[in-house]
């Protein structure tokens, strides 16, 4: 699986928090599923174009 998330970004984004190692994996995990039931979308209405509203 290809890395979807920067990890530094994670880390500015989350500020003064510390984040764990298995985070990032998570996170990546989660998105990969977004972006999996996004694509379904789109294909399900005949698009090959993924819009916000797929999300």
């Amino acid at each position: 699986m290809a890395d979807l998330i920067v990890k530094a970004a994670v880390k500015d984004a989350l500020d003064e928090m510390n984040v764990a190692s298995d985070f990032y994996d998570a996170l990546d995990e989660e998105v990969q599923e977004l972006l999996d039931d996004a694509a379904r979308r789109a294909s399900e209405n005949d698009r090959k174009t993924v819009q916000p509203r797929d999300l």
